[in-house]
């Protein structure tokens, strides 16, 4: 599965959500433009991200949502866009498709076994998730698995929190707007 046709689907919407933004930018305040960006343009966005955000196609969408940040702070386009994120508190598409799948892993941890109970070694690992070993790349970037190197990759501080999902929520959020790059650094490495 490619997922193009959901994305093909979504892109005309976002595109409207983006044109919106633009008429409405020189009669409203920032704090409504964020909204309008939110109910618009996010929801759409976000929708079943854990499955098609890995897919090429999803590089349409990542260019859209540049250009609504570009509309919301009023910045032309060789303005970084890193920092225009960070301002504005909002997740770029890889940083919301972690968080999406991350709290996915936390609502259902149930589903996920830990190394302390595949094995009864004393390691660094045991209380990270079982990742089994899989040759088929459609699994490997599924939401299962890219769950758990997600999930095994986070600070051991964000992990103990898994435990209360919205304080959870909170610190990975923070997390992401302000370490993302070192962050996806190392999962980067993973695949």
């Amino acid at each position: 599965m490619t997922w193009n046709t959901h994305i093909d689907g979504i892109l005309p919407k976002l595109s409207s959500a983006c044109f919106a933004i633009c008429l409405v930018k020189p009669y409203v305040s920032h704090q409504t433009l964020k909204a309008i960006y939110y109910a618009c343009f996010h929801a759409v966005m976000k929708y079943g991200i854990i499955f098609w955000s890995q897919s090429p196609g999803s590089l349409r969408v990542f260019l859209l949502q540049k250009r609504v940040i570009r509309t919301i702070t009023g910045c032309g386009s060789r303005t970084s866009r890193r920092t225009l994120f960070h301002e504005l508190g909002i997740l770029t598409l890889t940083s919301q498709y972690i968080f999406s799948l991350l709290q996915f892993v936390v609502k259902n941890s149930n589903l996920f076994s830990l190394n302390k109970n595949i094995h009864s070694f004393n390691t660094r690992q045991q209380s990270n998730f079982h990742q089994a070993s899989a040759h088929l790349r459609k699994y490997q970037l599924g939401p299962y698995n890219m769950g758990i190197k997600l999930f095994n990759t986070l600070p051991s501080s964000l992990k103990i929190e898994s435990h209360n999902p919205s304080r959870f929520r909170t610190l990975l959020k923070n997390f992401l707007l302000e370490s993302s790059l070192v962050f996806f650094g190392r999962v980067l490495q993973y695949l």
